[in-house]
């Protein structure tokens, strides 16, 4: 007698099929697990005899086997529990077979039958969907799952209820989905008094998702800068949030299953490792550049960073995806973010106050940020001086525009964005733009191509640094409304790539 039910193994974001199989033989009384399950899928076989004892189900005095399948696909997690139960369940007849093999089913069994809530239940959701299967998982999961309204999600609080669920006892009514959140934030720009040249760059990083570097002493509001960046970013569109939303999902960190439509901003501290920033660790989780995708990655004390971890970042910041590689796992996850970073100038960080500077200066300014490589400094389309504010600054009125009157011109500025490569692949902003859509969105007017190329034979552009100062420039122009882009924003471009912070690192 042979029964199936079908769940899910993470691979990434990506939720692959698997069957579960079960079939009840004659032979001596055994219960057997294969199909290369780990350690807590193992353990599935006493969790699961303990909640049918609970139920007052006897398992019969056969043979039993489960087949997890593909076998070579390893399965991971404690979510393999419900459907083992469920295709038990089927095999010795006590729930309908057919429509447990309708059925897409993760939950983690307690020993008294209840039913706990589990990662990846959205993904799980997309998987049933385009199987074309119901989802059954935990009461405390269905909220996130049910935003996938191309399926049908029941959830469940206890194994009892899911058989009298099958057996019409007790029919129980589909999932709704969670609450959609915006997390308000009181931090406005406008608090920031002084620093007009820094705001400036921070509007421009957030119309078009531009890398951008901070450098300056202690306390002259790098911090401040950056913790309000988030009030000038747009709401995540309907399919961001969902792509964000399935990699906090595997990461448990949606709240009563709402899906959460603020941009993420992720500040790891600098003593973070590579599989914290990158991913990986034993099951290959996302780490902080993926948590960060449609969002913010802000690294404060860059130079402090791990060189070996900051190296790691090149190509993700170059692809917008991170392949996490380990011995048992391949696994590929989205990380299209904006990098934002901070740094001192020096370690005591008052290099450019002879008052103040230690006795190496400036070779201390030279050794600490050299420790940012010249390949990741290339990638920052964005460099400011971020210099002391003076006392009497912090004595005038707060300025006239704040965070309400910047963020329209930034959301305007995305709306131009996204009109102009709505007909292209995988392009959203200026900063994905490369190659010959490059050269047709951003081509600049005679006396721009004059002034850049004086200033890339002057100052020795990289390649890759011409093109990030045209993508500055073509942002700079949709924040002005302007279809061709004039010198004037090319050299507004060039000034925040050549600053002096810039040339002295």
């Amino acid at each position: 007698m042979i029964a199936r039910c079908y769940t899910v193994a993470f691979q990434g974001v990506e939720a692959r099929t698997v069957e579960v199989q079960c079939s009840v033989a004659p032979g001596l009384p055994a219960f057997n697990l294969v199909g290369l399950p780990d350690k807590a899928v193992s353990e599935a076989r006493e969790r699961v005899r303990a909640a049918f004892s609970n139920m007052s189900v006897a398992l019969p005095s056969k043979r039993i086997t489960l087949n997890l399948s593909p076998a070579d696909l390893p399965k991971e997690g404690s979510h393999f529990d419900l459907p083992i139960a469920l295709a038990l369940l089927a095999a010795i007849e006590v729930i309908p077979k057919d429509m447990v093999a309708e059925t897409v089913a993760l939950g983690e069994l307690s020993l008294d039958g209840q039913l706990m809530p589990v990662l990846g239940a959205l993904p799980a959701a997309l998987n049933a969907a385009e199987e074309n299967r119901r989802l059954l998982c935990p009461k405390a999961s269905s909220a996130e799952a049910a935003w996938v309204d191309a399926a049908e999600v029941i959830g469940a609080h206890s194994l009892l209820d899911v058989v009298r669920h099958f057996t019409g006892q007790m029919p129980l009514t589909p999932a709704t989905a969670g609450e959609v959140s915006i997390t308000a934030t009181q931090k406005d720009i406008r608090d920031v008094k002084g620093q007009e040249r820094a705001k400036r760059a921070l509007e421009i990083a957030a119309a078009g998702r531009h890398h951008m570097l901070m450098v300056g002493p202690p306390g002259s509001g790098k911090s401040m800068l950056a913790a309000r960046l988030p009030s000038l970013l747009p709401m995540l569109t309907a399919r961001e949030a969902l792509e964000t939303s399935m990699i906090h999902s595997l990461c448990g960190l949606l709240d009563e299953g709402g899906i959460n439509r603020t941009r993420p901003f992720r500040e790891p501290h600098h003593t973070a490792s590579m599989a914290a920033i990158v991913g990986g660790g034993r099951r290959a989780h996302p780490g902080e550049i993926s948590l960060a995708h449609n969002g913010v990655l802000f690294l404060d004390e860059l130079p402090e960073f791990n060189r070996t971890v900051l190296e790691t970042l090149r190509q993700p910041l170059e692809t917008g995806e991170v392949m996490v590689a380990r011995a048992n796992a391949h696994v590929k996850y989205p990380c299209k973010f904006m990098l934002l970073a901070a740094a001192n100038p020096c370690k005591c960080g008052h290099l450019a106050d002879p008052a103040q500077a230690c006795g190496r200066a400036p070779i201390c300014g030279q050794d600490y940020l050299g420790r940012i490589s010249g390949p990741l400094m290339d990638r920052f389309d964005l460099r400011v001086d971020v210099p002391p504010v003076a006392f009497t600054d912090l004595d005038l009125p707060p300025p006239q525009e704040g965070s309400q009157e910047i963020a329209p011109r930034v959301a305007m500025a995305r709306e131009l964005q996204a009109a102009r490569y709505a007909k292209y692949d995988r392009l959203e902003l200026n900063s994905d733009a490369e190659g010959e859509v490059l050269e047709n969105v951003a081509r600049p007017c005679d006396a721009g191509r004059a002034l850049l190329q004086q200033a890339a034979e002057h100052f020795g552009l990289t390649a890759r640094g011409y093109h990030r100062v045209l993508r500055v420039a073509r942002t700079i122009a949709d924040l002005d409304g302007a279809e061709q882009m004039s010198r004037t924003h090319l050299a507004e471009a060039i000034s925040y790539r050549l600053n002096p912070v810039a040339k002295s690192v």
